[in-house]
Formats: structure tokens, sequence, C-alpha cells
């Protein structure tokens, strides 16, 4: 899961030529940015009626007004969905049926049936449908992947993924409004699946709660889910927490096993970097994804001559974050280097039958 070296064009590779659909939030402060960051990309036009906000910030892109005329561009490779929730579904079917590849933001859709419907299309008509999970390139799941690889605490049993935010006013988005799609558990619940799928896969059980915290809240913007695996050694938890009134946050990461702990506290920085306007290159990534606030590691060792076990506190792997490594892996399947895309058919279905039967369970 470290982010990918800079892979050189081939020489019967052409640029993946891009159209991104929406301008909002995500397509701005993430898609936009990543896709011209990586070599071998081509942002080829943007679909959004914000067409000075396009011109101010991408000279030169076109600026589409309808989906249909990007669809109808034999040129465009690869068409990025950054719309809302409840459009998913029908944008990504038109782009398939038009013979494109497609990455829509997360959730791939609102319900597992859709999901299912466009996996099987693509697969049909032999293109790539995948997620945007740059979350698997924060800086923090990096590094706690690498303490559960190396074994040093032992045999896990509680893994806590905490992602917490002091957001009390409710803004006018559709997000925050009662629709299909809508509320944190669709929102970063995706994000916080994905990242336990990756570490574990798929559990015997989930257990989820939501609640409306915020005064004037319509959907939920609070959510706990237990993920239960059991197995022959012992059982292990993993609890997925997100809440948008929590002033003073925990640590983003708690893991514990037999041999110790790791804890982690902050949020990776790669999204303010993003909404300040920075743009990242990946041929010259210098600092670029850098966590300044490192995670602990707390070891029990067992010392000759002492009773009981003694704990060893040292700072955890610090590696960097990278969120144009998600864009990288998607180039590299498509210019034929790398046999599946960052984010399979088999891991969309997963997140989504897990978001669903969350969902379902809780109505």
């Amino acid at each position: 899961m470290n982010p990918p070296p800079i892979t050189p064009q081939p020489t019967h590779a052409a640029p993946v030529q891009v159209a991104l659909i929406g301008y909002g939030g995500a397509g701005r402060i993430f898609h936009a940015p990543l896709i011209t960051g990586v070599p071998g990309l081509r942002l080829a036009c943007i679909v959004t009626r914000q067409h000075e906000a396009v011109q101010r910030d991408w000279p030169g892109v076109p600026c589409l007004a309808s989906v249909g005329a990007a669809l109808a561009d034999p040129a465009i490779d690869l068409v990025v969905i950054a719309t809302p929730n409840d459009s998913h579904f029908e944008l990504a079917r038109a782009a398939l049926q038009a013979g494109k590849h497609v990455v829509v933001d997360k959730p791939c859709t609102v319900s597992l049936a859709e999901t299912e419907t466009l996996l099987a299309l693509a697969e049909q008509q032999g293109r790539v449908l995948t997620v945007f999970q740059n979350r698997r390139f924060d800086s923090d799941f990096l590094a706690l992947q690498q303490v559960l690889d190396s074994g040093q605490l032992g045999r896990v049993v509680q893994v806590n993924s905490n992602f917490d935010r002091y957001r009390p006013a409710v803004p006018v988005r559709w997000r925050e409004q009662n629709l299909p799609g809508s509320g944190l558990w669709y929102d970063l619940g995706p994000h916080l699946v994905d990242q336990a799928l990756v570490l574990f896969g798929r559990p015997d059980a989930l257990l989820l709660e939501q609640a409306n915290v915020r005064d004037g809240a319509q959907v939920n913007d609070w959510f706990h889910a237990v993920l239960r695996y059991d197995r022959p050694q012992g059982g292990l938890r993993v609890i997925l927490h997100a809440s948008t009134l929590v002033a003073e946050p925990g640590p983003r990461w708690t893991a514990h096993g037999t041999e110790g702990s790791f804890t982690k506290f902050g949020l990776d920085v790669q999204e303010d970097a993003l909404k300040a306007g920075q743009r990242p290159q990946l041929a010259a990534l210098e600092d670029w994804g850098r966590d300044p606030q490192p995670g602990q590691l707390l070891r029990m060792a067992n010392i000759s001559g002492v009773a009981a076990p003694v704990s060893v506190r040292s700072a955890a792997p610090q590696p960097p974050g990278n969120y144009l490594a998600y864009y990288a892996q998607l180039r590299d399947h498509l210019w034929g280097l790398a046999p599946a895309p960052g984010v399979t058919p088999a891991q969309v279905r997963a997140v989504m039958q897990l978001l669903t039967l969350g969902a379902e369970s809780v109505t």
C-alpha cells in the first residue's frame, strides 16, 4: 500500500484523457488537482455550470455544460463522477454504456443493487468501474499498516478508528438533506469501512448505531459501528466511529494487541493542504503528505531478571501520505502495467455490501 514509484510512460501509451463531472467540493478540492498531478493523465474537460470557477482554477481546460457532450467525445477514456450520491448510478451507467472507464467518488451508489448492476455492466463492456478511496493513502493509515505488518503488537484484539470533527452548524448542502445516500454513514463510512476491509477482510458481523446529534440535523451526523471478527486464536473487534460534535478529538487510531498498543492522534494533512489550494505533483512530492504528529508504540517487553513485563515507548513509523497514488495505480492499470486497478470490483462490492447492511439494520 506504499505510494507507487513514478512509472515511465510506455512509448506506445497515449495520455489517459479524463472528463471530470462535477465541480463541487469533491471535484474542485480533490479530483482536479490529483488528476493533473499524475503524469500520464490529462484533464480534458470539466462538466459543470461553474464556468468562471473552472476558468479561474484551470485556464485552458474546456468547461462543458452537458454530460452528453463529454460522453460523446471519442477522445475521452476515463470519466470521473464527483456529483451528489443519488446521481452516481445514472451517470456511471451512461458513461459505461458510452464505452468509458469510470471512477465514482465514494460511495459507489446508494444501494448494493445499483452497485451490482454497474459492476455487471462494466464487466460486460470490458471497462473499469472503480471508487475513489484516497484514504488508503492517509499517512496515519499507512503507519498503522506498517505496525500491524511488523507484528510488534502481537495478536491484535481491538482497533479503534475515530474520525471526529467539530462542525456544530449544519451547512446548507445536499449531504445534510434527507436524500438517498446522505448522512455521515454514506460520507465517511465508505472510507472507514474500506480501511477496515483492507486491513482485516470481511467481518463476521456488523453492528451499527446512528444518531442526529446537531441542532437541526435532518440526517445522521454520528455513527458507531462494531465489526466482529471471530478467529480460532481469539476474537477481534474493529470499531469505526465518526461524529460532527467533538470539540476535543481523541486518537485517530488505537490498536491493542497481546504485546502492546499503537496510538495516533491527528488527521492526515492532505485534505487541508488541498483545501488551501496546494497542487501536488507526483514527480516532485518533496514534503507532501508528511505528518507532523507521529504515532506512538507502547510495547511490553519481558526483561531477564524482572518479574513483570516492562513497557517500552517509541515513535511509530511515519510514512508520508500520497493521494496521488490512487490515480497512479489506476493509470498503470489502464496502460496495461498492472493487472487490476487499486480498488478492485470485489472491493467496490464488499464496501457497498457493508454500507447497505449497516443502513438496513438501523431503519
